[in-house]
């Protein structure tokens, strides 16, 4: 038996852990309690085990950051994914002793100012937020980051702002996208319209300016009938849909540039629409799959809400911890989803509850 087996089997056995649980300490890995692991390293330190390893798994583990969070908690079914890429970073990043704090807001725009100060004054050093109330926020993020506390935006952006850097699909991108795939579906002479969240917001703003764009330019004679807000809001969704399809009877396609789109198909089944507007959506949930199955959604605008989420909690982290510097724009590709290709994607898998708390700390433990 070498003598690496050896270390590690008297680490286990001292620890009462398996042989696993000590190689996930050893190098940092998840699936492990803090505790547990600290205790592990300890441990290891003691015997003399790999001591450079332990040693500064150890050193790293002492060292203290606190990173704040301020993103909406509704519409659940994209933010629910956001918040998820960001616990499961902070899980990971528990063992460098880095701390998450959130102030969530309920929905976007809403609260943001308030809930971002509030980070502030509570001594964080960095925050991953998405500003719903870009205008308003500018100031704040100046003054922040005038102080050293990093800001990056994730999923819509404060541009006029000196904010480190943004996480996102380019939302010009996306809308354009979208706007082709619409051209190519429907017949030339085509009125369509647009759904949109909050104009007020950068994200939806210009996935509107992207589609209408690109949609004239592959639709030969088509035309943006109406761009309605919905403004985040189901029931406010429901009631403009079925106005628009009341006003704009041959209409012929719906682009959703907000992942709020059930409240679309609803009015759209409710008012006989059913397969003869074609609908392109945002964003990707479990609710979604029964509408692409009948064919009331034609395709959707995959934005990668985890990863985004992620990303974002990864760049400040590894700023705060090894100085790296934070890229100014991480721009990821948005995908299309068809019910060809629906089954591809991590929403439409049953994800069980992983074990373990929340690495949120302080005003409000969010769980993905």
């Amino acid at each position: 038996m070498s003598k690496e087996k050896h270390g590690i089997l008297l680490i286990a056995e001292m620890a009462n852990v398996s042989i696993g649980t000590v190689d996930r300490a050893l190098h940092g890995r998840g699936g492990i309690k803090e505790s547990t692991r600290k205790r592990i390293l300890q441990i290891a330190q003691q015997i003399g085990y790999s001591p450079n390893l332990a040693a500064r798994a150890l050193s790293v583990a002492r060292a203290s950051a606190r990173i704040g969070v301020c993103m909406p908690k509704e519409i659940r079914f994209f933010y629910d994914q956001l918040w998820s890429g960001v616990l499961d970073e902070a899980r990971r990043l528990e063992q460098l002793g880095i701390q998450f704090e959130s102030s969530p807001v309920r929905t976007l725009g809403e609260g943001d100012e308030e809930a971002f100060k509030e980070l502030v004054e509570s001594g964080v050093q960095g925050i991953v937020l998405t500003a719903g109330s870009p205008r308003e926020l500018t100031p704040l993020i100046n003054e922040a980051e005038e102080k050293g506390l990093r800001v990056v935006c994730v999923s819509t952006d404060a541009p006029e702002s000196r904010r480190s850097g943004i996480v996102c699909v380019e939302p010009h991108l996306n809308g354009c996208l979208a706007g082709e795939l619409m051209g190519k579906f429907v017949a030339p002479g085509s009125e369509v319209a647009v759904v949109a969240g909050m104009l007020s917001t950068e994200d939806h703003r210009k996935k509107t300016d992207g589609f209408s764009e690109r949609f004239l330019q592959y639709c030969p004679g088509g035309k943006i009938a109406s761009v309605v807000e919905g403004r985040e809001d189901e029931e406010e969704s429901y009631q403009r849909t079925s106005e628009l399809l009341r006003r704009f009877p041959t209409l012929k396609g719906i682009y959703v540039n907000t992942v709020n789109c059930l409240p679309v198909c609803r009015a759209l089944g409710e008012q006989g629409f059913e397969g003869k507007v074609r609908l392109i959506t945002t964003d990707l949930f479990v609710e979604m799959a029964p509408y692409f199955e009948k064919g009331i959604i034609t395709a959707s605008i995959y934005q990668h809400p985890y990863r985004q989420g992620q990303i974002a909690a990864r760049l400040i982290a590894d700023n705060l911890t090894n100085k790296v510097d934070i890229p100014p724009k991480v721009h990821l590709s948005p995908g299309v989803v068809m019910s060809t290709n629906l089954h591809l994607f991590r929403e439409m898998r049953k994800v069980e509850a992983k074990a373990g708390e929340p690495a949120f700390a302080g005003r409000s433990a969010v769980q993905a």
